[in-house]
């Protein structure tokens, strides 16, 4: 039985931002986010986040099955695992302590430590890592497998900074010796806070044998802390998702000018052109085309469709199989049938399209009058002719035909032509007139 502890109360002051830290997303996703969800794939027995008093727990949760813990004071990592630790019920499970800040953590990244319990079931554990740039780390005092202290940057001499053995912040320690040991912290140190490190010392000097456990995966273990390590970490993030991506069947033309969001699910033999950004929820099958300079939120797009170049399609979007979506056009809350067309500058909102409907240049769904948006339906093998006002609620029926420059408020009868515009007059010789008056007004006196 193992429980989750996350650690998500610090205040993140040099993200400078009203934004508690933990809430910035990397890959459309708040970092904690990332890390509660592994935790909760992992089926742990419960999962509790520590966060500070300013934070908005709805938030941190989200939904989440998982417990708060309150942190009242920021007087360390200790105080916080004591925070989260006082939440637990009184068994003899582990305690699998992670950070709130460190977004590019998986299960490989964790299966070390777990290999390792099995063979050392009562031992405190603690991840390590080596990196080539250590900074402010803390450094792992060790012989052999054996931790016997970790000694925080600051209070480091200098031969122990020289130590490549870093601290990776996370442990499975039984909740029995947390409960023993952190009561016995004090914050006699260089930053005057109670530092959890302090638990394995405290550990090796009762008796226990504290034990590390090194990671093949250091760079799933970067902690973020200003808007730079933001930005790596959603580079690093984009990175493996693009490999895997790939790996799955899908090309990408020029991997990295194309963004993807957490949930981004593509079917194989998808073919993806440059320039291309994913919002969360979407969803392509197989044998999609996207073409350069589109932009896609929550929406679907049926096998075989093909989008863009520079088209919009936004929340609540379903593009039929077979359907062409085209250049500078824009959707929302639309269902595109079978083998329909939209190829040129148009808007359609909350719109329903049949199967292979035609929609000329410059059409565009009147959906909405100030206080509440209606729907525009088109049947099957309808025709919109081009620079068409389609002023909702109305139906264009089954086989109907709009004639361009139409303003139609009226439902269109199935097979029928819809024209609506007045009728055309010529003045002859006007344009001469004009043009002779506009001048002689333009000439000096």
């Amino acid at each position: 039985m193992t429980t989750a502890l996350i650690l998500a109360a610090g205040m993140g002051t040099r993200m400078n931002s009203t934004l508690p830290k933990v809430l910035h997303p990397v890959g459309g996703k708040a970092m904690v986010h990332h890390v509660i969800d592994l935790a909760l794939s992992m089926n742990m027995e419960r999962v509790v986040v520590v966060a500070s008093p300013y934070l908005d727990q709805e938030k941190v949760a989200a939904g989440r099955p998982i417990e708060i813990a309150i942190q009242a004071q920021p007087l360390g990592t200790g105080d916080a695992v004591r925070a989260g630790v006082d939440k637990l019920p009184h068994d003899d499970g582990d305690v699998l302590i992670l950070s709130g800040d460190v977004p590019l953590i998986e299960f490989d990244t964790l299966a070390p430590l777990f290999n390792k319990r099995a063979e050392c079931p009562n031992d405190p554990l603690v991840l390590a890592m080596r990196v080539d740039d250590p900074r402010q780390y803390g450094r792992l005092v060790t012989q052999d497998d054996r931790v016997n202290s970790i000694v925080e940057y600051k209070d480091a001499s200098p031969e122990q900074r020289a130590i490549t053995l870093c601290n990776a912040g996370v442990y499975l320690i039984p909740a029995t010796v947390l409960r023993s040991l952190l009561p016995q912290l004090t914050a006699q140190n260089a930053a005057g806070e109670l530092y959890l490190t302090d638990v394995i010392g405290l550990a090796k000097a009762q008796g226990l044998t504290p034990r590390y456990v090194e990671t093949s995966h250091p760079e799933t273990l970067n902690g973020i802390n200003n808007r730079a390590e933001l930005a790596q970490a959603e580079k690093t993030m984009q990175d493996r998702w693009r490999y895997r991506i790939m790996m799955s069947g899908v090309t990408l033309i020029d991997p990295v000018s194309v963004f993807f969001s957490h949930d981004t699910c593509i079917g194989k033999d998808t073919i993806i052109h440059p320039n291309v950004t994913f919002g969360a929820g979407v969803v392509i099958e197989n044998g999609a085309t996207i073409y350069p300079f589109c932009h896609l939120e929550k929406c679907v797009l049926k096998a075989g469709a093909k989008v863009g170049p520079f088209a919009h399609l936004r929340t609540g979007t379903i593009i039929g199989e077979e359907a062409v979506v085209g250049n500078f056009v824009e959707i929302k809350d639309t269902a595109i049938g079978k083998k329909a067309k939209v190829k040129h500058l148009s808007y359609l909102g909350n719109a329903q399209l049949g199967d292979r409907v035609n929609i000329g240049a410059g059409t565009i769904t009147c959906n909405y009058d100030g206080f509440n948006k209606s729907p525009t339906h088109i049947g099957n093998d309808a025709f919109i002719g081009s620079n068409t006002s389609l002023v909702a609620p109305v139906h264009v029926n089954e086989g109907a035909i709009v004639a361009a420059g139409s303003v139609i408020t009226d439902n269109v009868p199935e097979h029928s032509l819809g024209i609506a515009r007045h009728h055309q007059t010529n003045k002859a010789g006007w344009a001469k007139k004009f043009r002779t008056t506009a001048l002689e007004l333009k000439s000096p006196k």
